[in-house]
């Protein structure tokens, strides 16, 4: 019987973020102490098997209560199966006949949920990788992170960017620049894989307690954006500029000039955007120890240079706020 496990790990955003869906630039890490796994194995008819802390089972009525808060109603299923018929979608568009093969397939995430490491978008890529071995279709990597987009944007009407897809699809550390002419001439955007060995140390934190929806975060600022709010639109332009910064700051090994555009990063969008007080304190806990910090997603998790500071002292600070901190494991 054949079995395929594919994966993709959670992403965090260094410089850039969240330009992606402005036609923006951005620096993403991959970051594989979290990732979620996908298995499928051939079976007599189609079946999905979500994991056991798919909602089914609760301690109390107020735990059943809390979880369809942060969660939602449906969890990770409605991602699986949207993924499952955008695959089939694009078989279809590309003349790819599939086998008459049914299959069973699970999936499971230790990515934290609604701290924007998107969690979510693993589960579709890793959704992806697994029914491209299992079927023997390859699709190109800027390809792929177009179709696992739609997903949440076309089937799910999730408010989404690229910049997720990209990371996951290409791990490591990625260069992305979203210019719109360029996107439309080529149907992707301009992806450079920079090596992830030659960063700074750098840290990540996350506070699950302040999980939230990445769309609630977004879709005010896509409203401003598509209105011409000037503001918005010349953050998105500086967003651009501050990328371009960290990435030659990081080719030249500049370290502080590095840190500064991480933090002017966020300076930006808070600038546009409401932070939560949980968030900014976050950020301010870090900054006391001497290391920089930005938003990795829409909110809940921050990551930054160190800039000297240990990570017993960021531990300990960022700990007393109910944060864990870790040293992201990266793959060339």
């Amino acid at each position: 019987m054949k079995i395929i496990t594919a994966t993709a790990p959670a992403r965090a955003a260094l410089a850039g973020n969240p330009s992606d869906g402005y036609y923006g630039k951005t620096l993403s890490l991959a970051i594989h102490n979290f990732k979620a796994r996908v298995v499928v194995y051939e079976w007599h008819q189609l079946e999905i098997i979500p994991p056991p802390s798919e909602g089914r089972v609760f301690a109390s009525l107020d735990a059943l209560a809390e979880d369809v808060g942060r969660n939602g109603y449906y969890g990770a299923i409605r991602l699986v199966k949207a993924a499952l018929k955008k695959f089939h979608q694009y078989c279809e568009e590309s003349k790819v006949e599939l086998p008459a093969q049914n299959f069973s397939i699970r999936y499971e995430t230790n990515v934290p949920r609604g701290v924007g490491l998107a969690g979510s978008s693993a589960i579709i890529t890793a959704t992806f990788r697994a029914l491209m071995q299992f079927f023997a279709v390859p699709i190109p990597r800027e390809i792929m992170a177009n179709w696992i987009l739609s997903v949440e944007r076309d089937e799910l009407r999730i408010q989404a960017g690229l910049q997720d897809r990209v990371a996951q699809v290409y791990e490591g550390l990625t260069l992305m620049d979203f210019d719109r002419a360029y996107m439309e001439e080529h149907g992707h955007g301009l992806y450079r894989p920079l090596d992830p060995l030659s960063l700074p140390p750098v840290y990540l934190a996350y506070q699950t307690s302040l999980a939230e929806p990445s769309d609630v975060v977004h879709n005010n600022l896509r409203a401003r954006y598509d209105a011409g709010d000037v503001e918005v639109v010349g953050a998105m332009k500086e967003l651009c500029s501050i990328t371009d910064r960290a990435a030659e700051a990081l080719t030249e090994r500049k370290w502080t000039e590095f840190a500064r555009a991480i933090d002017d990063n966020f300076e930006v969008r808070r600038a546009i955007m409401a932070i939560a007080p949980g968030h900014q304190r976050m950020v301010d806990a870090a900054r006391r120890c001497g290391a920089s910090a930005n938003f990795a997603g829409s909110g809940g998790a921050i990551i930054g240079t160190c800039n000297g500071a240990s990570y017993d002292d960021l531990r300990r600070e960022l700990g007393e706020l109910g944060c864990r901190v870790v040293i992201p494991q990266v793959q060339k």
